[in-house]
Formats: structure tokens, sequence, C-alpha cells
């Protein structure tokens, strides 16, 4: 299934006490791709941190990074569509963004985390239609991995 987000946009925070170049490692292999930003910020405590971010809007690039999510975070997606997807039709994950350094992926239920937020192409931009639109995606991939 073709054309089924406008684009998704992964963000994580790199701190000042966690190894930048595991993490920029992390953001190029969930992005499938090397080309995303970097920004310097200010943390909670003063302490610096940087704002690791990419976006996809390649057809092929979203459908990659959701087949790499694997079988439990997608199943899990599936079950809790409604309550992921808003009335923008935007689409709401937390990945557990220290398990994924272990290349393990999990949904999060914490603060250290990747989020990855994607607008759902709906015609009509209705909350329904995207949940059916990207239900009918995430069961392809999963009944291909």
């Amino acid at each position: 299934m073709a054309g089924v987000f406008h684009w998704v946009r992964i963000m994580l925070f790199c701190y000042a006490t966690e190894d930048q170049e595991k993490l920029h490692d992390l953001m190029t292999r969930i992005s499938g791709t090397g080309d995303f930003n970097a920004e310097i910020s200010d943390g909670h405590h003063g302490n610096q941190m940087v704002i690791l971010s990419a976006e996809l809007k390649n057809d092929r690039e979203c459908r990659e990074l959701f087949g790499r999510l694997g079988k439990d975070v997608l199943s899990y997606l599936l079950s809790d569509l409604d309550n992921r997807v808003d009335d923008d039709c935007v689409l709401y994950l937390r990945v557990d963004k220290q398990a994924a350094v272990l290349e393990r992926y999990e949904v999060a239920h914490h603060g250290d985390v990747i989020s990855i937020t994607s607008k759902i192409v709906s015609h009509p931009a209705k909350k329904e239609t995207a949940v059916r639109n990207v239900k009918e995606f995430l069961e392809k991939i999963l009944g291909s991995l």
C-alpha cells in the first residue's frame, strides 16, 4: 500500500550522560537514513543535550521503518490504534530508547523514548478513515514479517 503517510517524524533526546555516537547509530538504524538533524539544546537541569530528528516522506522508507519495529510493536499498535490516532489524523508511538540501543524495539510507557509521530493520509480527513488506512498498512507489514 503506497501513500499512507504525508510524513513520519522520528525524534530522540541525547542527554549529556549518554553516548552520542551510540544514539547517532540508533537514529541511523531506526530511520534507515543518515540524513537527520542534530540540534543542541539546554536540558531541564541546565545541562546540554542534543535532539536528534529525522523526517521520512518516502513510502518505502515509512514501510521499512514500521517493519523494523517488529511484530510485537506492530501488534500492540494495531490493538491500540483508537488511542494512538488523534482527530487530526496523527499517529503517536513511543519506543523504549534504551531497549532500541540494544536492537530490541518495545512500546514505551515512560519518558526515555524514541518518539515516532506520523501524519496519516486520510480523505476525508477524519479519525475513522485514518485509523482504517493505517490499520490496513500495519496489517500488511505484519503479514510480511
